[in-house]
Formats: C-alpha cells, sequence, structure tokens
C-alpha cells in the first residue's frame, strides 16, 4: 500500500491523481478492445485478412497507450508544456512529410507508412497544439511586450493549411473549435473571438465550394435519397439500422450482423456495434462515462488558480469531449460523417496513442497539490 506520507514520485503522483477520471478513461479503453473484438474481424474477413488481424493490433496497442498515459501523467506542468512543444514539432514535420511521401487512401494523404505501423501525424497535433497555444496565450498575458497571441495564431495557421492540403477538414473542425474555446477563456479581446467566429464560418462556406468530398458528405446528409454501396448515406443507414434491432438490451456479444455491411464499422461506426449488441442501457452508460469525464475535469479546473492549466487542461478535455460528441452524432445521423474515430474505443493505433497522450497531460495537469491532500491525512 501507498501511504499518505510517501513522498517518492509514485507516491505523490498516487494521491494526487484524480483516479475517478483515470478508472473512467481505463474503462473506456476496455470496452474499446471488446468492441474491437466484435467489429473487427468481419472488416479483416472483408479485406481477405486473417479474421484478428485487427483484434491483436488493437489488443497490443492498448498497454502501450496506458504506460504512455501514465508516464505522462507522473510529469509537471512545466515537463508537460516542454513535452508539448516538442510533440507539436515532430507532428508538423510528419504532417509535412506525408504531403510528399505519405500513404494516399481515400483520396487524403495523412499517413505515414513506417515499418510496421501507419501512423497519422495530425493524430498527434491536437493535443500538442492545446498546450502551445495555452502557454503562448499565458506568456502574452504575463509578459509584457510578448506576442504570444500572435505566436499562438501562426500555429494555429501552419497547422490548418498542412490539413486542407492534406485534406481533413473534419480535423480542422476540431481543432479550430478546441483553439477559439481557448482563446475565448483567455480573456483577449472580443474582437478576436467575433473575428475569428466570421473567418470560420467563411471559411465553412467555403469549404464546400473548394473541396468536392466536404460537399459530397453534406449533400448525401442532407438527401436521404443519395450514397452507393459503400456510400456514407449506405454506412449511416446500417448504422440506424443497429440502434434500432438492438433495442434496449441488444442482442448480444457477438450476436450483431451491422459489422458484417458497414466498412468502417471498427472505426468510424463502432458506437453503432455497442447499439446493436449491447443495446440503448450500455449506450447510455458509455454516453455517462465520457460526460462524467468532462464535467469532473472542469470542476477541478475551476479550482486551479493557474491560467496555463485552465487553459490547458480545458481545451484537452474539450477537444476528447467534441471528438467524441462528433463521432457519436455521426452514427445516428445528426451530424454529416466525418472519418471521426471514437476516443480510446474505436480502432485506430495513431488515434488510441495520441488520445492517451492528451489524457495522461490531463490527469497531470489536474493533479492536487500533494502537500495540501498530505495536510488533511
Amino acid at each position: 500500500m501507498i501511504t499518505r506520507t510517501d513522498r517518492s514520485i509514485l507516491g505523490s503522483w498516487w494521491w494526487t491523481v484524480d483516479r475517478l477520471t483515470l478508472a473512467a478513461l481505463l474503462t473506456l479503453m476496455v470496452v474499446g478492445g471488446l468492441l474491437s473484438m466484435a467489429a473487427s474481424p468481419s472488416v479483416a474477413s472483408q479485406m481477405n485478412l486473417d479474421s484478428f488481424y485487427f483484434v491483436r493490433r488493437h489488443m497490443s496497442l492498448i498497454p502501450l497507450a496506458t504506460a504512455i498515459m501514465l508516464v505522462v501523467s507522473l510529469l509537471q506542468p512545466l515537463q508537460v508544456r516542454r513535452l508539448g512543444v516538442v510533440v507539436f514539432a515532430l507532428a508538423v514535420i510528419g504532417m509535412i512529410l506525408t504531403l510528399v511521401i505519405g500513404d494516399e487512401i481515400k483520396g487524403a494523404k495523412r499517413w505515414l507508412n513506417l515499418p510496421g505501423f501507419n501512423m497519422q501525424p495530425s493524430e498527434f497535433v491536437k493535443p500538442a497544439l492545446i498546450i502551445v497555444t495555452a502557454w503562448m496565450f499565458v506568456a502574452y498575458r504575463k509578459i509584457q511586450g510578448f506576442p504570444g497571441h500572435l505566436f499562438a495564431v501562426a500555429a494555429l495557421l501552419s497547422v490548418l493549411v498542412i490539413l486542407a492540403l492534406q485534406p481533413d477538414f473534419g480535423m480542422i473542425v476540431i481543432i479550430s473549435a478546441v483553439w477559439f474555446i481557448q482563446l475565448f477563456l483567455a480573456g483577449l479581446p472580443f474582437l478576436w473571438v467575433l473575428v475569428g467566429g466570421v473567418a470560420a464560418l467563411l471559411a465553412g462556406t467555403s469549404a464546400y465550394y473548394i473541396f468536392p468530398h466536404v460537399a459530397k458528405r453534406i449533400d448525401r446528409f442532407l438527401d436521404p435519397t443519395s450514397g452507393d454501396r459503400f456510400g456514407d448515406r449506405y454506412q449511416i443507414n446500417q448504422s440506424l439500422e443497429a440502434f434500432s434491432s438492438g433495442g434496449a438490451l441488444g442482442v448480444g456479444p457477438g450476436e450483431g450482423v451491422v459489422k458484417q455491411h458497414i466498412p468502417d464499422v471498427h472505426s468510424d461506426f463502432v458506437f453503432a456495434v455497442a447499439g446493436e449488441e449491447f443495446g440503448l442501457v450500455v449506450c447510455l452508460l458509455l454516453l455517462g462515462i465520457y460526460a462524467f469525464i468532462v464535467f469532473r475535469v472542469i470542476v477541478r479546473v475551476l479550482k486551479a488558480n493557474n491560467l496555463f492549466i485552465l487553459l490547458a487542461s480545458t481545451g484537452l478535455v474539450a477537444q476528447f469531449g467534441l471528438q467524441a460528441i462528433i463521432n457519436i452524432a455521426s452514427s445516428i445521423r445528426l451530424l454529416p460523417t466525418k472519418g471521426m474515430t471514437l476516443p480510446l474505443m474505436s480502432y485506430g493505433g495513431s488515434s488510441l496513442l495520441a488520445t492517451a497522450v492528451g489524457m495522461g497531460m490531463l490527469l497531470s495537469l489536474t493533479r492536487r497539490d500533494y502537500t495540501q491532500v498530505q495536510g488533511r491525512s
């Protein structure tokens, strides 16, 4: 047992980390592993691969993701900031390389083919940009004459330009939304927020006319009769049918049939598998876990007398929650499909590992001061 008087790194971590949030995150990982076993074999068979090809890959990454999350959660805020800068620099370099030597999949160049692993650098830029943005906004407020806000804008624009070239409009939406949340919380002039909102509206409208795949997905979302055998509309229809057949308690583990008809069921539509095989009750519980993590973090950071922790933690949990909302809303036809994974549950090595880095940072930043904990013992 680790006593409250244990002043080691592990002892300090154990009594200051938010163990309820940690337990919720680990629960999502475990459920994600179960859903991978349910959804992945049919996808592998359709691709003429071994039935457990994706299952083995996902299961092998869960221990690594868990270790990354726990190790990062041991860091101090200054170390988290330094890690964010390093990851941001490496991720941007990786994103640039995808445009030159990256593999093109479904019309997008987002992946680097590494030995035994396809990496998507843009997944890692999400938590890193949040940390860099928080640091720059704080520096702007605290260091007279330091143009931190301009550096934050430059960092955002550099990422958005590369994402537009890949292209990855869904990632642009998530990153921009979180950045503006941080901008608002940083207390910068309201004119900035207003200009940013108008720019986002114009960018979204322009994307419809500039990027054919964006217009295609929106048109399919608005027109229920469109969509081919493996198109977005077809997948959404199958997803809705899965929720309908699952009912309140589901048809039972392994008994679902939707996974045999949706090409991206192990990634973009994994929530449909949960709906069919485990039912409405389990889906609501999963939604409750995501909501619990978001609100739990918000409550903790409101007590922090540190602007960097406020901006960074809020950004990290906002990105986590928004991505979950978009994925789930897409699977029940509340939003157009965006090819976005469900955090910690969908198949995807880059997504799982990058989320682990972000959640490790979040656990680190939301730790209580150790002397306060010891003082109550």
